[in-house]
């Protein structure tokens, strides 16, 4: 007999055993006959709802609920079966059980686990969640709000970025979860309020190694910057730079609503805090915490969250600065994360930790801790990753464009350069152009003003000389692009400062694309040093020390050797077709009589 024939044969009087069997093989083995598929789905959550919703006689009982949802999340993960689940009626059953299965976790997890499964292969399903019959946005919510473990948020999480990953289709709930307060729940909270509590509770959690605390860290983080992204398009909003697009083409990052202010301060708590990975920092969740922050803008009014108290301008390099510090420093971070996500205890006693932690975070997000005054300094956290991170793939002074780093980046997943780096290379360029001191402490870590410039500075083994190569490179284009800005914001958005502090060579691919397509003048109040700190003049075109040409003191014997040498040069390269013998200098000269 087929699958659904077992199924159908069952009866409430049937062993329990049997029907525990026959659940788990359904659950291992989904029955390939689409039709067989569909209405196997429906018959299980017809007794689902009947058992534990309405209380009627069904083939299952409530302990059955667990194996049974398992097989309904299986069943569920292709398209066509995707599709019997994303009916109105089938969500409401599906959410109703999450609730009613709140006291067996496993139970209400799997019922959550259907319905992202859902969201995620049927986009019509997530508009349907969101409508009044199923309110099912709003119960998600309040899942989050309730939420004491990892898995819980990250399910939560997960269906909530899905329903609005569209503004068009979800615009009126993101609207109202950023206005509402929960008034059914203490506190009083919005949603931002809810999401700062569960980053710190998570940042906690990776710490202790908590299992599924960075796949939960993610997935809010996705809500967040989708919070993010639509709600100043949705809402009236202010501007944040003059000349921007239209209001009904409102473009991320170029308007900005106050309601969103509360929401940056745990993001730099958590930009700070997350445990790093190794040897490429920049991994989920710490990525998808920089997307976030370049949606939110820096100004005055910002300045001490960002920043925290007035850094000095003359502030010593981020350390890490150097590839070798930089490997052992990642290198010993990482031991220790290792180690602490190999207790054993972490794992048995998961519930218990995560509890604690989540009391413990939620006083402490109310306590001094968020004064600003005592922020550390995001612009030192973003060039100390921006300096790991080159170091890891550009070790020593190899070419941008260099096979290896290409095979580099395919370790961590088939990505680029480009979509590893230019999120934060992005987000320093903001913070250069947001604040005057951020930008002058930058500029000065990375071109200090002793810095050794005898030799090119394009060849250094450091991450001034990475980001130099990276502008002449031709397979990463977009983050060739990026550098150039970055540099160029931190030289006041100025082409001769810029010039003066890199050497016109460096930049002049991307000045041309300015619109600069010679060297700008060497200008006084440009502010790029016309001198080392020794006093030796700098060389406009190539950055580095200028020396005086030197005479070569050569015999006419050794003149007439080398004229030799160079002749016999020219005449190979004319016999062999790669000279035109009008190009070639010795022969010109003969025939002008140039030469006796």
């Amino acid at each position: 007999m087929s699958v659904l024939q077992v199924y159908s044969s069952l009866s409430s009087s049937t062993p329990r055993a049997t029907i525990s069997q026959t659940l788990q093989s359904i659950a291992g083995a989904p029955p390939v006959d689409l039709s067989s598929c569909k209405i196997l789905i429906q018959l299980i959550i017809y007794d689902l709802q009947a058992v534990i919703i309405d209380g009627s006689p069904s083939r299952l009982i409530r302990d059955d609920a667990f194996s049974a949802l398992s097989a309904v999340k299986e069943l569920g993960k292709i398209p066509h079966g995707a599709q019997v689940l994303a009916s109105v009626s089938n969500l409401k059953c599906l959410m109703t059980l999450a609730m009613k299965l709140e006291t067996a976790p496993d139970a209400s997890n799997e019922a959550l686990k259907c319905v992202a499964n859902t969201l995620l292969l049927s986009e019509p399903a997530r508009t349907r969640l969101l409508s009044q019959e199923i309110d099912g946005g709003n119960i998600c919510v309040d899942l989050l709000q309730k939420s004491a473990t990892p898995e819980n948020i990250f399910l939560s999480s997960r269906i909530l970025f899905l329903c609005t990953a569209s503004s068009h289709q979800s615009a009126s709930f993101i609207e109202s979860i950023v206005e509402t307060k929960r008034t059914h729940f203490p506190g009083n909270e919005t949603i931002l309020d809810i999401i700062a509590l569960k980053l710190d509770d998570l940042v906690a959690s990776m710490q202790a190694g908590i299992k599924m605390s960075r796949e939960a860290m993610t997935d809010l983080l996705k809500l967040t910057f989708n919070i993010l992204v639509h709600y100043p398009k949705l809402a009236p909003s202010e501007v944040q730079s003059p000349g921007t697009v239209p209001v009904d083409q409102k473009v991320m990052g170029d308007f900005w609503n106050s309601r969103l202010d509360g929401i940056l301060p745990p993001l730099l708590r958590a930009f700070q805090t997350i445990p790093l990975s190794s040897p490429n920092p920049l991994t989920p969740p710490l990525t998808h915490v920089i997307h976030s922050l370049i949606t939110i803008p820096v100004d005055a009014s910002s300045r001490a969250i960002w920043f925290g108290s007035r850094p000095d301008s003359h502030s010593t390099t981020p350390q890490p600065s150097s590839p070798e510090s930089t490997t052992s420093s990642l290198t010993g971070s990482n031991h220790d994360n290792q180690s602490t996500l190999k207790e054993p205890k972490a794992r048995h006693i998961e519930r218990a930790i995560s509890s604690v932690i989540s009391a413990g975070r939620r006083s402490l997000c109310r306590s001094p801790r968020s004064d600003s005054s005592s922020a550390a300094d995001c612009a030192s956290r973003a060039y100390e990753l921006l300096d790991m991170t080159l170091a890891h793939f550009l070790p020593g002074d190899i070419d941008p464009d260099d096979p290896s780093v290409q095979d580099l980046c395919k370790i961590d997943g088939d990505t680029s350069l480009d979509e590893i780096l230019c999120p934060l290379v992005l987000l320093i360029t903001r913070l250069c152009l947001g604040d005057d001191d951020a930008k002058t402490r930058i500029r000065q870590w990375l071109v200090p003003e002793n810095l050794d410039r005898t030799h090119p500075l394009e060849r250094r083994a450091d991450l001034l000389g990475r980001c130099l190569r990276l502008l002449a490179s031709v397979y990463h284009s977009r983050l060739k692009d990026a550098m150039g800005e970055m540099l160029y914001a931190m030289c006041d958005s100025n082409a001769t400062s810029l010039a003066g502090y890199f050497g016109y060579g460096n930049v002049a691919g991307f000045l041309f694309h300015k619109g600069v397509v010679s060297a700008p003048p060497v200008s006084a109040g440009s502010g790029a040093p016309p001198t080392t700190a020794s006093g030796l003049p700098i060389n406009p075109i190539t950055g580095t020390v200028e020396h005086p040409s030197e005479t070569i003191d050569m015999t006419d014997e050794e003149k007439e050797l080398e004229a030799e040498k160079l002749f016999v040069l020219f005449d190979r390269l004319e016999k062999t077709g790669a000279l035109p013998p009008s190009q070639n200098p010795y022969r010109k000269a003969f025939q002008e009589g140039k030469m006796g």
